[in-house]
């Protein structure tokens, strides 16, 4: 009997909590848009829970040694729908410049397509430390702009929200351009 990959050996917490920031997706959604008072503070509140589950999936799975190639597929894609639908609505929302939304996502999926073409090479590129950093820049530029209209007096959110975000953006390209290399590098000296 062959063991199925996909079975309930994947069916496990830390996929279920990748599976629960998923979504969460679209209640984020909803929160944004609805014509609730609070309506911007509960989606901040969703998007910092589905942010916490992306470190605590990982974190178990290793722990647990629950690492499956579902959690692997599911992490990655999970992260970005997340950020994506955020990046858009504060683009719709005029908190966001679109250019900058448009090079975040651009590198996102770059990175996704050289992540691909290693994986058809036989080389894992795991998340580097840039990228966790832009990750890190990101949720807290998405916080703070989805914040910026509350009645906090001592900060200017806006501005420190998109300080963060060009900080994330600049990252992100820097991260982009390290796959980029270690991908050629090792196109250029692996044997064929």
């Amino acid at each position: 009997m062959t063991k199925n990959p996909m079975g309930a050996e994947a069916l496990n917490f830390p996929n279920a909590l990748t599976l629960a920031r998923i979504l969460l997706i679209p209640v984020f959604i909803v929160s944004v848009v609805s014509p609730l008072e609070y309506g911007l503070l509960l989606a901040t509140v969703i998007f910092l829970t589905a942010s916490a589950t992306d470190a605590l999936d990982g974190y178990i799975a290793r722990r647990r040694a629950q690492v499956t190639t579902l959690g692997r597929l599911l992490d990655p894609v999970a992260d970005k729908l997340l950020v994506m639908a955020a990046l858009f609505l504060l683009v719709d929302m005029d908190r966001v410049a679109a250019w900058v939304a448009i090079i975040i996502v651009g590198r996102e999926f770059a990175v996704t397509a050289l992540r691909a073409l290693a994986a058809t090479h036989g080389l894992v590129m795991a998340a580097d430390t840039t990228g966790k950093y832009k990750m890190i820049l990101q949720t807290v530029a998405i916080v703070l702009l989805l914040l910026q209209d509350e009645p906090i007096t001592f900060l200017d959110l806006h501005m420190w929200g998109s300080l963060c975000l060009y900080a994330s953006m600049v990252l992100a390209l820097v991260s982009g351009v390290q796959y980029a290399a270690q991908l050629w590098k090792h196109l250029t000296t692996s044997p064929h």
